[in-house]
């Protein structure tokens, strides 16, 4: 269980060996961190997510899986894309959001990566409430089995981090 750190930040600005992306399924960039992280990252991010639409990924990344590509020139050796859910007020997505962090993790494992960097994935244009996304994002990375030794979540603002930390809090033992 890798140890959860919470700081307040723009995640493009923070060292570790990997970055995940709140990526859309496209793998071609969009908004908030998605958009970022092509825009910060640069050619060389935008390249390699091509490159796997063109061959392994046609049809893109589903909602609760993970890849990874070089970080280019972001402050890590890779992003790891990871797709979230849009939320739904009558569908329980819940499941496939804490599958995105997960899987994350296990990318993350196959790299190699010991400290990794988090968003808070689906809160912001995808709409999940960020106080529940705060929970299973928490959750989700405390009960993964795995070698990276710390996963820092980074909040995008007060109210994402004043989130993070009661669910860092609630779920401490």
């Amino acid at each position: 269980m890798p140890v959860v750190d919470i700081v307040s930040g723009d995640i493009t600005r923070i060292a570790a060996d990997a970055i995940v992306n709140a990526a859309n399924s496209s793998l071609l960039g969009g908004g908030g961190v998605d958009g970022a992280i092509h825009r910060v990252g640069g050619s060389d991010v935008h390249a390699a997510c091509r490159n796997l639409r063109a061959t392994t990924l046609p049809d893109g990344l589903p909602a609760g899986d993970a890849v990874a590509t070089t970080a280019g020139l972001l402050p890590a050796r890779w992003v790891i894309h990871a797709v979230g859910p849009v939320y739904s007020g009558t569908e329980d997505r819940s499941a496939i959001l804490r599958s995105a962090y997960t899987r994350a993790l296990v990318v993350a494992d196959g790299l190699g990566a010991h400290t990794v960097t988090f968003p808070l994935i689906s809160s912001g244009i995808y709409g999940w409430p960020v106080d529940d996304a705060a929970r299973q994002a928490v959750a989700a990375i405390r009960a993964s089995v795995t070698g990276v030794e710390r996963a820092v979540m980074v909040a995008f603002d007060a109210v994402a981090e004043d989130a993070l930390r009661r669910a860092a809090t609630s779920t401490d033992r």
